[in-house]
């Protein structure tokens, strides 16, 4: 269980303890609910607290944030690639394809299922919680959230940097603002079209042989498959991704990898940033283009 505890600032003198919860804490709706209803979850200075309960500058909140075990079998098949770890966060670099979560395709042989070995390896239980997501075949960093909480704050506050190679020249920078759907509600393919939802692509170009380019990719929006369905829509699909009507056989997998993430500790508030080398497949395929 992680215990957090904190010093009551004169911003929140004669405020309510749920005003804290939500102002200092920025805690969820949902966290704050389930610590109302987990006993001996909440104190000031020692002493049982309800969110309803008047701060007074420099009492001490502590927090006990409940937690619910994990039913992911623990397969370990293939160290976690740890970039950094604490209480209540891991960054890890995934292989390509390595899936994220166990599905009637993948059971025992994911992201999810290495994570729940290494906890349980250390006596510990905790739910896999990833703050994104990447496609089996993208490789690169993911991060974790180790508690209730800390998920909840860095569900949206994270940015991430790709670097793909794309079939065809690209020069410069520019955007792709094109909606994305699902066309096949049975199937993971997407397309762009007017119904989907907005999806925004930026790209600047590194490198280019006028066969393919190396790209420096962010995003605005997280759709599922949005940097190939993008990139495939100008009939530029990523190299390798046949799913997305590449013909190039230099790279078994969408040339894609999660290079950079940045965000604020969810705890701490630190800023913190990490990055991951390119595989050796796609620095093959670059080398080829320098």
């Amino acid at each position: 269980m992680r215990v957090l505890e904190y010093t009551v600032s004169e911003s929140y003198d004669g405020k309510k303890l749920y005003t804290f919860l939500k102002g200092e804490l920025h805690a969820s709706a949902r966290t704050i609910t389930k610590l109302r209803h987990s006993k001996n979850s909440m104190s000031i200075n020692g002493e049982f607290a309800r969110t309803i309960d008047i701060l007074k500058t420099g009492d001490r909140v502590t927090l006990r944030l409940p937690e619910i075990e994990s039913d992911i079998p623990a397969t370990h098949f293939n160290d976690l690639n740890i970039v950094y770890e604490d209480e209540d966060i891991m960054v890890v670099n995934k292989p390509p394809f390595l899936a994220m979560h166990p599905t009637h395709n993948h059971q025992g042989d994911t992201l999810a299922n290495e994570f729940a070995a290494y906890f349980r390896s250390k006596g510990e239980n905790i739910p896999f919680r990833a703050v994104g997501r990447l496609d089996k075949c993208t490789s690169g960093l993911v991060i974790l959230a180790l508690n209730r909480h800390a998920a909840s704050v860095m569900s949206a506050n994270y940015d991430k940097t790709y670097i793909a190679v794309a079939d065809g020249e690209f020069h410069g920078f520019g955007t792709i603002d094109r909606p994305i759907y699902r066309p096949d509600p049975g199937k993971t393919l997407r397309a762009v079209g007017e119904t989907g939802e907005g999806a925004v692509t930026h790209w600047t170009a590194l490198e280019t042989n006028g066969k393919m380019s190396v790209l420096r990719i962010t995003l605005e929006t997280g759709r599922t498959h949005q940097i190939r369905v993008h990139f495939s829509s100008l009939g530029a699909p990523l190299a390798g991704d046949e799913m997305y009507g590449s013909s190039n056989t230099l790279i078994g997998r969408a040339a894609l990898h999660c290079a950079e993430v940045s965000f604020l500790h969810p705890i701490t508030k630190e800023k913190m940033h990490f990055t991951a080398p390119l595989p050796d497949d796609m620095q093959k395929v670059i080398d080829l283009i320098d």
